[in-house]
């Protein structure tokens, strides 16, 4: 296991002139920022500060799509300063793939997120300590903010984990796993329960364990989640409805006439391809608040029990006492998945600038782990496997056993015995 003085090393050995300049224009910006009217802080749980330099009206509300209601004003100097201007010129610009990336004597760019144009500079090789990402106006959002973030968290000695988090029965509940493997189904089966929301997509430990806290991003609610949700469902508008209810029925179409003689048609063979998309559109972003009402407010609480959820082919649901290193070990590799798309911009960077090179991301994954461990360790931990699609009253009714204290379970006892 790595020693947690390892990433203090990786950052000590970053490259020193840059280092130097990059220091110089980011202390520059803090020093100027009380000054500077049209200025946005975000305090990411005391953690992480951002600040927005110059945004229009618009570009500040992507940012807050990203980063949810965590304006705050900070005390103390930026870890990622975003710049706006309203033209970045890119003079001898040399393309990467088709549209995706450039580079040039001042930099290395960012050319399209979010399905739409982009320029953005980002420094990859001063990633992991302050530093500053100059944006053109306009953007739907700001380009792998949230995984720069995360990373900026390592360097803080924590990890950002791909979770739900709830606080029920006065303990704090991670629910961690793969993509699409339930965390968020387990998060609004026991808001059906009363249970307060911490966060859901991205959630961040200490690696003490003593403290996770999330990012109160919009929730992802599928259409089938609204079955369950019905006070949600009344505040959907009619028109996805509808959507909702078209795609379905292209969708039973389709599966009606594949496999017969009119699979073989042109109309069939074009709904084959455009299914997959069209699927993706069968859900909405509902607010937080929206869902959880009163139980909104709690933004943090101690991990003191571990869920690890997957889906599986059997209907039944099943709980068992996992060992939380061995979540940690599985976890470590869900976490650097998520990473691909920045890693893949990592590498075209280096690419650009084969001489230059940030030796805090190449060690992340080790780091990562390290951290994963010793914030884990020791934890109360489940394993759980589960159908898709699941009833949520069946899901809460398999975890809520294992959301008890042990003075709650002595007491149980003995009203049993008694």
């Amino acid at each position: 296991m790595i020693n947690v003085q390892l990433s203090m090393i990786v950052l000590r050995n970053l490259p020193q002139v840059d280092e130097q300049k990059m220091t110089t224009e980011v202390k520059k910006v803090n020093n100027n920022s009380s000054s500077t009217q049209n200025c946005i802080d975000y305090d990411i749980h005391g953690l992480v500060g951002i600040r927005l330099i110059n945004p229009s009206p618009e570009d500040a509300k992507a940012v807050a799509k990203q980063l949810g209601p965590m304006q705050s004003h900070l005390t103390r100097d930026a870890d990622i300063t975003i710049r706006f201007i309203r033209k970045l010129f890119t003079p001898d610009l040399k393309y990467l793939g088709v549209n995706m990336a450039g580079f040039n004597e001042d930099g290395f760019y960012v050319l399209f997120n979010k399905k739409a144009k982009a320029k953005v500079r980002i420094p990859f090789e001063q990633i992991g300590r302050p530093c500053e990402i100059v944006c053109e106006s306009g953007l739907q959002a700001v380009p792998l903010l949230i995984p720069i973030l995360n990373l900026t968290l390592i360097a803080k000695d924590c990890i950002a984990l791909h979770a739900s988090a709830f606080f029920y029965n006065q303990m704090g509940v991670l629910v961690t796993g793969w993509s699409k493997g339930g965390k968020t189904e387990a998060l609004l089966a026991f808001a059906n329960q009363g249970a307060k929301y911490i966060g859901d997509e991205w959630i961040i430990m200490t690696a003490d364990g003593e403290k996770m806290y999330g990012l109160p991003e919009p929730i992802r609610v599928w259409d089938w989640h609204l079955e369950y949700l019905p006070q949600v469902r009344r505040r959907i508008k009619i028109s996805t409805l509808l959507l909702f209810a078209a795609i379905h029925g292209l969708d039973k179409m389709y599966r009606l006439f594949k496999d017969g003689i009119l699979g073989k048609t042109r109309l069939v063979k074009t709904l084959a391809q455009a299914m997959p998309a069209l699927k993706r559109q069968l859900g909405v972003n509902i607010a937080p608040e929206v869902i959880f009402g009163k139980g909104f407010s709690q933004n943090s609480a101690k991990s003191d029990k571990i869920f690890f959820i997957m889906s599986q082919e059997a209907p039944d649901i099943h709980v068992e006492l996992c060992d939380p290193i061995e979540i940690a070990r599985r976890i470590a590799h869900s976490i650097q998945y998520e990473q691909l798309p920045f890693m893949q911009y990592y590498h075209a960077f280096r690419f650009a600038f084969p001489d230059v090179r940030n030796p805090f991301i190449e060690k992340v994954a080790e780091l990562q782990y390290d951290i994963l461990c010793r914030a884990l360790l020791g934890k109360e931990a489940y394993l759980v496997r589960r159908p898709y699609p699941v009833a949520f009253d069946d899901l809460y009714q398999s975890m809520q056993p294992f959301c008890r204290n042990k003075m709650q379970d002595s007491f149980i006892e003995e009203l049993q015995a008694a």
